[in-house]
């Protein structure tokens, strides 16, 4: 009997940098609905076809380290514009780390950089969260 993959053992990859994160959401693409309905049409109903494919944001959260501003410094090169973009892949892995599904992520830019919730009574990790926006994302199942 075959079991559904767990989510809990992923990796994300841009640039040929494997980079560390606790939870990616997001992984979605959309289909616009166009309806049109000719005047001399006897169906009192509109036809409705595919249109523009819309991809949402992805979020990324990862534990806050000393020293590490790589998500400032990328959210830096935005310009008016101008932004660097890189491309991303985000691969859900099985426990030999065989990688089960694959998205690839297209043109991913920082659109948002979120700090932790600070609580002088709690005792959680600090987390960050990023959120990128991108023109595509495609999916490959293994």
């Amino acid at each position: 009997m075959a079991y559904p993959s767990p989510v809990f053992h992923f990796s994300v990859d841009w640039g040929g940098e494997s980079v560390s994160f606790s939870e990616v959401s997001g992984l979605n693409i959309e289909s616009q609905v166009i309806e049109y309905r000719d005047g001399a049409n006897p169906e009192f109903t509109a036809q409705k076809m595919p249109g523009l494919q819309k991809f949402g944001n992805i979020t990324l959260k990862r534990g806050i380290f000393e020293g590490d501003n790589e998500f400032f410094e990328w959210l830096n090169t935005t310009n008016l514009n101008t932004v660097e973009r890189r491309d991303l892949i985000i691969k859900l892995l099985n426990e030999e780390h065989v990688p089960l599904m694959t998205w690839s992520v297209k043109n991913a830019f920082p659109v948002k950089i979120e700090g932790p919730g600070l609580n002088a009574t709690g005792n959680e990790v600090a987390i960050e969260t990023l959120e990128i926006a991108h023109e595509g994302l495609s999916i490959e199942n293994e």
